[in-house]
């Protein structure tokens, strides 16, 4: 597989990574061990050298599977994890972005991936109880550590990566991207590469909707979260689905998959973006991957652009809306 570059740095990833999340968090229920590693081995095997985790998956659940996994493959691989969560006694979650809880949690998280370095270092999500220049200078002392190689922000606006670039080099943001969630084209993509950022698309594929496998929400697990994703409920699940079709119709002339077009226009939007689709089946990892060799011509990209209209609905619940940061 070819291999991308994030930012101005020296970190190469391959053009398309994997997004472990699902493995044991969120999407029904988890993978059985065996089979999220051998996942894992085969996506190494197929030229995958960029796995993302967080200590929140699970919670802690993932980085500790992700550590097993890439045991004895360490060399060959960028891990990318993140911290800023924290949970009370009775499970309800809140941020923590402070110096002494970084310096903490970084340990933690270095203990259960079985590494002495973690590649690249998210904030999760921005904390407004903590100027982002404390943040980044936690951050920058564990690069000189020798615990962390590069910074990584998630969620946050163009005011924010500013602020965070001045304190110390930002080497990529992780947000939300896809055919039918191109909100960061407005002002994050333009900011990220005047500054020389790095762009990892999260949900590159609308959590699994570009794929064309969701036909309605009954048929996902009772504990899948999308359950309770505003675009997956009602008018708003039945207008997305016309978005797929669409999509679909490409995908036909190209003999290729829904997916595979979504992944390929995400490809073809800049050399500096990598996707991180996330699968717990074999099919869908080998699909995924072979989305790298698909071409799509300027006519067809603009096809796609000008087809496929704003998805119905917001992209989280309230709840989670009010931790994306935009400054």
């Amino acid at each position: 597989m070819q291999q991308r570059t994030l930012g101005k740095t020296d970190l190469k990833v391959s053009a398309e990574g994997f997004g472990c999340m699902g493995l044991t968090s969120f999407y029904g229920a988890p993978a059985a061990e065996n089979e999220a590693i051998d996942l894992i081995h085969k996506a190494i095997d197929l030229g995958v050298t960029f796995f993302d985790t967080a200590e929140s998956y699970g919670p802690f659940l993932n980085e500790k599977l992700v550590g097993r996994a890439l045991k004895g493959r360490r060399d060959s691989v960028v891990i990318a994890t993140k911290f800023g969560w924290v949970w009370s006694v009775n499970g309800e979650r809140s941020l923590n972005s402070r110096p002494d809880h970084i310096f903490k949690v970084v340990d933690e998280s270095l203990q259960r991936l079985d590494t002495e370095y973690i590649d690249l270092y998210y904030q999760h999500r921005l904390d407004p109880q903590v100027p982002i220049e404390e943040t980044v200078g936690a951050l920058a002392e564990l690069i000189k550590q020798g615990k962390i190689r590069h910074i990584g922000l998630s969620e946050v606006g163009p005011k924010t990566l500013r602020r965070a670039h001045a304190v110390h080099p930002i080497t990529a943001l992780q947000t939300e991207y896809s055919l039918w969630e191109r909100d960061p084209e407005a002002e994050i993509l333009p900011t990220l590469r005047e500054l020389g950022i790095g762009f990892v698309a999260y949900s590159p594929l609308g959590r699994g909707f570009l794929t064309g496998e969701i036909k309605k929400v009954q048929d996902l697990d009772a504990n899948d979260f999308r359950r309770s994703d505003p675009r997956f409920q009602g008018e708003n699940f039945a207008r997305n689905v016309e978005l797929v079709e669409l999509v679909r119709q490409l995908a036909a002339t190209k003999h290729a998959t829904p997916g595979q077009i979504a992944l390929a226009w995400l490809l073809h939007k800049g050399n500096d973006i990598v996707p991180i689709p996330g699968t717990k089946r074999l099919k869908y990892l080998e699909e995924n991957i072979a989305a790298t060799e698909i071409a799509l011509s300027p006519e067809e990209m603009s096809q796609l652009e000008a087809s496929i209209g704003k998805s119905a609905g917001a992209r989280y619940s309230e709840t989670g809306m009010r931790a994306i940061s935009r400054d």
